[in-house]
């Protein structure tokens, strides 16, 4: 679960999931005077960029799965697209936590613990949850409850809302993060959440019900965790603690289910897949063997489709390549469709040291699903392993006119720039690697070691000194923050 620290006089910020790691405050941008009154989109961003991106390189429970990670975003930009800002920018992420938890951050991220996914009965309860968190974001609920005390400095605010942040995403250590500012206005601020609390439950189950979802998913959900609360008492979910639940928020939620035309949703196969893939990692591979090929034995499953793939997935973390293949043809006989049954079958022909056959999938699954990130890294890997370094880059190149801030794809060209000798071009995609990952400094050292290189053209070098001219710029900006910020 996040855990969140908040020490006033330094403000330095602990943002963890089962861990724990600084962000300084004086890392943080410069929230300028007018602060005071509203926090503007960009900085809400910058902040939120700054928390994710320690989370990525420093909390070992961040899950860094691709298809996960491209399953939520599908799911969350359906519903984003279906909310009363259907332009806002949404980015979901994964933690990996058995409680069950989803929480927005400044800017539009929301995490999502794996319990979450595990506990969901039905995509609709899935999607109500954050449907749910939407609503927070698109409401700008964090930002509006600092807002409320504009008399106070902007390191009282920061601290306030490190503070909120840590009332929903664990309010075991709310009252850590409350002590450490000004107690009074902090519970003031919880105070408000509850508001805010009913008033993204109304405009959830509005935008569940333009995205199509079955809007009973989300009363139910949240009943189910109401129940658990009042059988297990102090140890109620953390859902429950950070996001109270009332038997009033309940009573609206059946209300408006009752009221609208029933919709049965069939679950997308997408979410079995992914729930069989979250239990596999939850096991060893033996038992993870054991359970899937109990359950198509005895046919207690609800998706056959990922039943199999949970299987074949555990059999290839067994390194069973050839019973892996054998299921992932069963699984293939079944006549379904999804990247995630594509990059399972690229990844036992890459196993079996097919590098070929791996490649051929990658192209024909991509030619079906375009905007599957998790397909886009395979295929440039695979490229690579067979030492198709040009190809490669070819490709990269392709994908980075669509996805410019996607700092994996730099990785991976740094990568094959260096299997080539192409020290330049490698150093400088590394820059870029760092820089969207908020490693200034690094990618500051890496344009260094670029300018040094001596296998780069007249264009090339100057290329390279431009932006080193601007990060350079980026850090005398951070400087002066640090010297005269909060």
């Amino acid at each position: 679960m996040i855990r969140v620290a908040c020490i006033a006089v330094s403000l330095a910020v602990a943002v963890g999931v089962g861990g724990s790691f600084p962000v300084q405050a004086d890392e943080l941008p410069d929230l300028g005077e007018a602060a005071r009154a509203e926090l503007s989109p960009q900085v809400e961003r910058k902040i939120g960029e700054r928390i994710l991106n320690e989370i990525r390189l420093h909390e070992p429970s961040y899950v860094d799965d691709p298809e996960i990670a491209d399953y939520l975003n599908r799911l969350g930009g359906r519903l984003v697209a279906a909310s009363a800002n259907p332009a806002g920018d949404c980015q979901f992420f994964l933690i990996r936590d058995s409680t069950v938890n989803a929480f927005a951050m400044f800017g539009g991220f929301i995490g999502v613990n794996t319990g979450t996914l595990l506990t969901a009965q039905s995509e609709s309860e899935l999607a109500g949850v954050l449907a749910h968190e939407i609503s927070h974001v698109m409401q700008n609920h964090l930002a509006r409850q600092i807002a409320r005390e504009k008399q106070n400095s902007i390191a009282s605010m920061i601290a306030m809302a490190i503070g909120v942040l840590a009332a929903r995403s664990n309010s075991q250590v709310a009252s850590a993060a409350i002590a450490s500012a000004q107690a009074s206005s902090i519970q003031s601020q919880l105070a408000y959440s509850r508001d805010f609390e009913r008033e993204a439950d109304r405009l959830g189950f509005q935008t569940l019900t333009q995205a199509g979802y079955d809007v009973r998913g989300m009363g139910d959900f949240f009943g189910r965790l109401q129940q658990a609360g009042r059988v297990y008492e102090n140890n109620a979910p953390v859902y429950m603690r950070s996001h109270p639940l009332t038997a009033e928020r309940i009573a609206d939620m059946q209300n408006r289910a009752q009221s609208a035309p029933y919709r049965q949703v069939a679950d997308s196969l997408d979410f079995h897949l992914v729930r069989a893939k979250l239990r596999v990692q939850m096991s060893t591979p033996r038992e993870s063997v054991g359970e899937f090929a109990t359950q198509l034995r005895e046919k207690k499953y609800v998706s056959e489709a990922a039943t199999r793939y949970g299987l074949a997935y555990s059999l290839l973390r067994a390194k069973d390549v050839a019973a892996a293949q054998r299921e992932i043809d069963a699984l293939n006989a079944l006549k379904v469709s999804s990247p995630m049954i594509a990059g399972l079958s690229a990844e036992a022909r890459l196993a079996a040291r097919d590098l070929a056959g791996a490649q051929a999938i990658y192209r024909d699954a991509l030619q079906r699903y375009p905007q599957s990130r998790s397909l886009v890294y395979g295929y440039a890997e695979a490229l690579l392993m067979a030492r198709q370094y040009e190809q490669g880059l070819l490709f990269l190149e392709s994908q980075l006119q669509i996805y410019s801030s996607d700092y994996k794809l730099y990785g991976l060209q740094a990568k094959a720039f260096a299997a080539l000798g192409k020290r330049l071009p490698q150093h400088r995609a590394q820059a870029e690697f760092y820089l969207l990952q908020g490693q200034l400094g690094s990618a500051v050292e890496q344009l260094q070691f670029a300018q040094q290189a001596a296998d780069g053209n007249f264009f090339e070098q100057s290329a390279v000194d431009a932006r080193l001219r601007e990060l350079r710029k980026l850090q005398a900006e951070e400087a002066k923050q640090k010297k005269n910020g909060v």
